[in-house]
């Protein structure tokens, strides 16, 4: 992977940089862990400037954000309703409520999550697809992601081109920050799981306790 992405940028320079950004929003095991402190290295041997390159990055990060909002509008909060209602989902626990706690959530904390999330593997990608389902304005959304987009690139282009050819320790680094993101993530869904799981078993036995009676 890493030298696909090195082959592109150095061809394509900004341009490259621009395209992979895109595509690493889209699909995440594309890291820019590698795109952006690669980009800010070529700086020191190029005639791409560091600003350029955040520049270019920056507008990758945000047509892939945008294009995932557009997907997770198509998925309006009111289909998600109508497939909660179904015997399956049901059967799992999960209820029509959800889906309004989660919009009323957005509604209040929706920004940092846009702002932040850039700044957090993984994340990054999957939140703009909750902002377009519970209707985050638009503008707001593209302004939170250009912000935290550009203070993500910021970051890791100007690592690597203070680093220069050391520029694969900001991946090293970035690594374990990684991994910790992912594991959090699964202890999240996992937690989400067994509340799921814990509110059936609790429901049913209210049910059989009221029968009994």
């Amino acid at each position: 992977m890493q030298e696909f992405v090195v082959e592109v940028m150095n061809r394509f320079g900004y341009m490259g940089i621009c395209f992979l950004i895109t595509v690493e929003n889209l699909f995440p095991p594309i890291p820019s862990e590698i795109i952006l402190p690669f980009g800010g290295f070529m700086t020191t041997y190029t005639n791409m400037s560091v600003w350029g390159v955040i520049f270019f990055s920056t507008i990758g990060s945000t047509v892939g954000a945008l294009i995932l909002y557009r997907l997770g509008a198509c998925f309006t909060m009111q289909k998600l309703e109508r497939a909660l209602n179904t015997k399956v989902c049901k059967i799992l626990g999960f209820k029509k409520e959800d889906v309004q706690k989660t919009v009323v959530w957005f509604e209040k904390k929706g920004r940092k999550a846009v702002l932040f999330g850039r700044c957090v593997p993984i994340i990054r990608s999957l939140v703009s697809i909750p902002a377009g389902m519970a209707g985050m304005e638009l503008t707001t959304f593209f302004v939170y992601t250009v912000a935290g987009s550009t203070a993500w690139n910021l970051l890791l282009v100007s690592l690597g081109a203070a680093l220069g050819a050391s520029w694969g320790i900001v991946q090293e680094w970035l690594s374990g920050y990684s991994q910790v993101t992912k594991l959090l993530l699964w202890v999240g869904i996992a937690f989400w799981i067994i509340r799921i799981i814990g509110k059936r078993v609790a429901s049913q036995s209210r049910k059989r306790q009221r029968n009994r009676h």
